[in-house]
């Protein structure tokens, strides 16, 4: 018998025993090494080899239809072949929900007028829309795990466009703030659901692929706010919302697109399929029902809240906390650059196209940052690449402070976009560095939902900073204020978290003893020259 031919005798005997496990198949190989194999060495080192491949065949053959689920997302990726429609899919979605709120702005003064609002109740419709968008991330990751990305991007699709084109209809501020969250809702589920495939499909061009498709979002601030203008012109804010509302409708198109990397298992109906779970109590009553389907509703939370990361990780923890503190002020600019110029006597057409000028560098910018950031010199570099652009990109808000006119506003949009281009083709790329890419759905959604919170009151502290000041300038200025000091607390706690670990490594290297004599000397021995004769 060849040792090929024992081993599979080997595992066929241990498949066919119910009662053999790991142990068994260890015993097994050795007394078939032991049966006159001429290399010992090359035969046990093939038999453990043997043994851990028919231990993982078990593992997955005993395992429940959820587990085989599971392991079918952490097969390999394929790094391109149909993963490439899929990319330019995710580029269309993040372009119509990333890069949507941001044309708020063109329709700022109108909204103002027309519900008689104040700077800070006018404030609050993007601000909700872009909370919604980050808050819903617990809800989206609940969605992708039961019914994958590519119903829930779909779902993401008919939500938005549904209630964008509702807004149109609106009579008040307070129905713009409700149809704005159930937007702003939509545009998670899409958002979220297209990242989290994205990284099923590409593994060794993870970078350049986060980086590609980060470029939807500029393409999103390059032509929307062009398109809103234009559509402002015609047809007023009313006829605008309800086209703009069939725009997004677009999303399901681009959801439907993206299968899954493995095929689904078919669950199993037996009982013994989930007989590692506790028998539920049969639920009678509509008491008992609603009872345990917020039981579950609980779980499914902290399951996909990723709590345990934020306390055992410290890397995951500073991210989420500095991101946090970054979104207090990252997105203001965009929302109040409109306002600001038109304030100050420049015509709105002009005023639009300082927020296509940021996404047209953002267009041709993200996909070259994601290519270069790609290489293996920057392995381990992207946190301080990220921190030292977010850094750029608070301080260039005070160039606003400078002066209203054209040109300067205008090298205040291109150093906006210059920065903001290396901040979002990293920003997913730091967080897959940071938490393995099977808690990457439950991570991003916990820091959504850390992000939505700032985002929710950020832009309303903008606006009643301008009530009481009159002036858009020192919303600018504090702007770039809390934006700058959270690229300090990111780059300063990162570089400490690496000093920490490179001493832990260097404290658990075993130090190499000096050498010792093969005598112990007393203590009135020496040493007395010897002569060769």
């Amino acid at each position: 018998m060849t040792q090929s031919e024992g081993h599979t005798a080997t595992r066929r005997r241990s498949s066919e025993g119910a009662g053999e496990g790991p142990g068994m198949l260890n015993s097994n190989s050795q007394q078939s090494d032991g049966a006159g194999m001429e290399a010992p060495i090359q035969c046990d080192s093939e038999g453990q080899n043997g043994g851990e491949q028919e231990k993982i065949e078990l593992e997955a053959w005993n395992s429940t239809p959820r587990d085989r689920k599971e392991h079918a997302h952490q097969q390999e990726a394929p790094d391109g072949g149909w993963g490439w429609v899929v990319l330019l899919a995710s580029v269309l979605v993040l372009a119509l929900t990333l890069g949507f709120p941001s044309c708020l702005g063109i329709f700022y003064t109108d909204l103002q007028t027309d519900f008689q609002a104040s700077n800070s109740e006018t404030s609050w419709v993007p601000s909700v829309m872009t909370a919604a968008l980050n808050a819903g991330g617990p809800l989206c990751s609940i969605l992708v795990e039961r019914y994958g990305c590519r119903a829930t991007v779909m779902l993401g699709g008919v939500l938005s466009g549904l209630a964008m084109a509702a807004s149109s209809f609106t009579n008040s501020i307070i129905e713009l703030y409700i149809t704005g969250i159930i937007t702003g809702l939509g545009f998670c589920f899409s958002f979220q659901s297209s990242v989290t495939i994205l990284g099923q499909y590409f593994a060794r061009r993870r970078a350049f692929a986060n980086g590609v498709a980060a470029m939807g979002t500029s393409l999103g601030l390059s032509v929307l706010p062009l398109l809103a203008n234009f559509l402002h012109s015609q047809l007023g804010w009313r006829g605008s919302f309800l086209v703009l509302g069939g725009v997004l409708l677009n999303c399901c198109v681009c959801g439907a697109v993206m299968r899954p990397v493995a095929p689904k298992y078919r669950r199993s109906q037996s009982p013994q399929a989930n007989s590692d779970q506790p028998p539920q109590p049969k639920q009678n009553g509509l008491k008992d029902r609603v009872r345990g389907s917020l039981a579950n509703l609980m779980a499914s939370l902290r399951r996909n809240m990723a709590f345990d990361l934020f306390y055992s990780n410290p890397r995951y923890r500073i991210y989420t906390i500095g991101l946090a503190w970054t979104m207090l002020g990252y997105l203001v600019p965009l929302i109040f650059l409109v306002p600001y110029a038109t304030s100050h006597g420049m015509e709105q057409s002009r005023a639009a196209l300082l927020l296509s000028i940021v996404g047209i560098i953002n267009i041709f910018v993200r996909p070259a940052v994601g290519l270069l950031f790609n290489t293996p010199w920057f392995q381990g570099r992207h946190i301080y690449l990220f921190s030292a652009a977010l850094l750029v990109n608070g301080l260039s808000n005070s160039i606003c402070g400078l002066a209203a006119s054209f040109p300067v506003l205008l090298g205040h949009a291109v150093t906006y976009g210059l920065s903001m281009s290396i901040v979002g083709s990293l920003v997913f790329t730091v967080l897959m560095g940071v938490v393995e890419m099977s808690r990457f759905p439950a991570a991003l959604g916990l820091l959504t939902v850390m992000e939505s919170v700032t985002l929710l009151v950020g832009p309303p502290l903008a606006g009643i900073l301008v009530d009481r000041t009159g002036d858009y300038t020192y919303v600018f200025y504090a702007c770039s204020a809390i934006v700058a000091s959270s690229a300090l607390f990111l780059m300063v706690s990162f570089y400490w978290l690496d000093r920490r670990e490179t001493k832990a490594k260097q404290l658990s290297q075993p130090r190499a003893l000096p050498p010792q004599p093969n005598v112990t000397l007393g203590p009135y021995c020496k040493y007395s020259s010897v002569q060769e004769p």
